[in-house]
């Protein structure tokens, strides 16, 4: 019976994760991601889809991330019905990802309209919150750990891989006795949040990211740098800006300003969480209290931190404050949403900072900031940057190349292949080079529509 494995994103780059199993008569996907960053990146998600949406007989969501969930909406309203596997947890999050997501698309089609910057004319959206919704029907959660017969001689597994709420490594046992793992993103182990990737001893093929295939982080505390920033911009009466991933990454600060709080070491300085979405997502966080290390009172408290804006207006009203503050908004690379309102606020002011949380894709608005950028293309305006920019790399939910390794040495014996993905391409052949001088492995870094033989 012949099985095969085709990458159809997260294939030279960080966005667009899409992996295709082909096991006898059965079409399986491995995440579907939109691709994000670079235009000619983004272009690809208005392109036709390699196969038939409607001949995939399931997906599966390593996580809730929209690089690797984004593109589900698309995939359904092209004629995708079967189910979506994914945790409970990993569901709740689309659910509000995904919604916000396409309504984000729809205000920017219509704010493109409406001030005449779009290429396109009229610009559209890639899909609605209608769309999104729509795609939610399909979702069936599994428990981590439960094994899920897909036909008489294949399986699924799902196991914890930190890096956010919900997410998995995904063990596939195929028809032809070989088993298939997808790291997924890998987490970072000792998180003060989020349990440690799942060590995994076997596997015949195995797909793993490189995000920082290349890199180590900065081992910098991170809630001393967190509070050094703070206490700097307070200090010269500015505002604290935190462009901030809604999922995992705003849960984490919410916790570590509840921390540095509760140990004097900021001062009272109010703290706003600007996102919707950031919101529902620590609401979800404190209900799924057993995927992660917090106890539920702990969830509580590092919530109360930060007063909420849910509504517009609200937002609007915080760039009237002069006073010193912290807000935390999305998204996290500065590509939309709320964030980028107050970008044009804050950037021409020199006391303010805006710090970035996160891993910023090339391409992306944040790539350019932290690159040094001192002008910001936004809403078709160029906005001078005075303000600070800086990164705290520490920060990031990601293994680096040194936690990547010691995740893959716990494995009792080689894959017969082990495929490179999700990285830009530095990334993935730093790691190559290390997995294959270290470990002796036989690796692989496939590109865009590369199709393997799982024999």
């Amino acid at each position: 019976m012949q099985t095969k494995l085709t990458f159809l994103g997260g294939a030279g780059t960080v966005t667009g994760s899409k992996f295709l199993i082909n096991d006898g008569d059965k079409q399986w996907l491995v995440d579907c991601g939109l691709f994000q960053g670079l235009r000619k990146l983004r272009r690809r998600n208005w392109e036709t889809f390699p196969i038939a949406p409607d001949t995939i007989d399931g997906v599966f969501l390593t996580h809730a991330h929209l690089d690797h969930s984004g593109y589900l909406p698309v995939l359904v309203r092209r004629g995708f019905k079967g189910p979506v596997y994914c945790t409970a947890a990993t569901r709740d999050l689309c659910g509000i990802l995904l919604s916000d997501s396409g309504y984000l698309q729809e205000r920017e089609a219509e704010h493109a309209n409406r001030h005449a910057y779009s290429r396109h004319h009229p610009a559209k959206p890639l899909y609605t919150k209608e769309h999104a919704e729509a795609a939610m029907d399909l979702f069936e959660p599994v428990q981590f750990g439960r094994s899920i017969d897909l036909t008489p001689s294949s399986q699924v597994q799902f196991v914890p891989a930190g890096h956010i709420l919900g997410a998995g490594i995904i063990r596939f046992s195929l028809s032809n006795g070989h088993s298939i793992v997808f790291s997924g993103d890998l987490g970072r182990p000792g998180s003060s949040t989020m349990p440690d990737p799942t060590i995994i001893r076997k596997a015949d093929y195995l797909v793993v990211e490189s995000t920082y295939g290349n890199r180590q982080h900065d081992h910098t505390p991170a809630l001393e740098a967190l509070a050094s920033a703070i206490n700097q911009t307070v200090e010269r009466g500015g505002t604290l800006l935190i462009p901030s991933f809604a999922v995992g990454r705003a849960q984490w600060l919410l916790h570590a300003l509840w921390t540095l709080k509760r140990e004097n070491k900021i001062g009272h300085v109010p703290i706003f969480l600007d996102s919707p979405m950031a919101i529902n997502a620590s609401d979800i966080f404190c209900e799924h209290s057993g995927d992660h290390r917090l106890t539920p009172a702990e969830c509580r408290a590092a919530c109360s931190v930060a007063t909420y804006v849910r509504e517009t207006e609200g937002s609007k009203e915080l760039g009237t404050n002069a006073m010193p503050k912290i807000i935390i908004s999305a998204s996290g690379m500065a590509t939309g949403g709320r964030i980028l309102h107050h970008l044009k606020h804050y950037l021409p002011d020199a006391r303010n900072t805006v710090l970035f949380a996160g891993f910023q894709a090339a391409g992306t608005r944040g790539a350019k900031l932290v690159d040094g950028a001192r002008v910001a293309r936004i809403h078709g305006k160029d906005i001078p940057v005075e303000a600070e920019v800086d990164k705290l790399d520490m920060l990031s939910a990601h293994a680096d190349a040194d936690e990547i390794l010691d995740w893959l040495s716990h494995f009792e014996q080689p894959p017969r292949k082990t495929f490179i993905t999700h990285g830009e391409p530095s990334a993935s052949q730093a790691l190559r080079e290390r997995i294959e001088l270290e470990l002796g492995w036989s690796c692989q870094i496939p590109e865009l529509g590369e199709m393997a033989q799982l024999t």
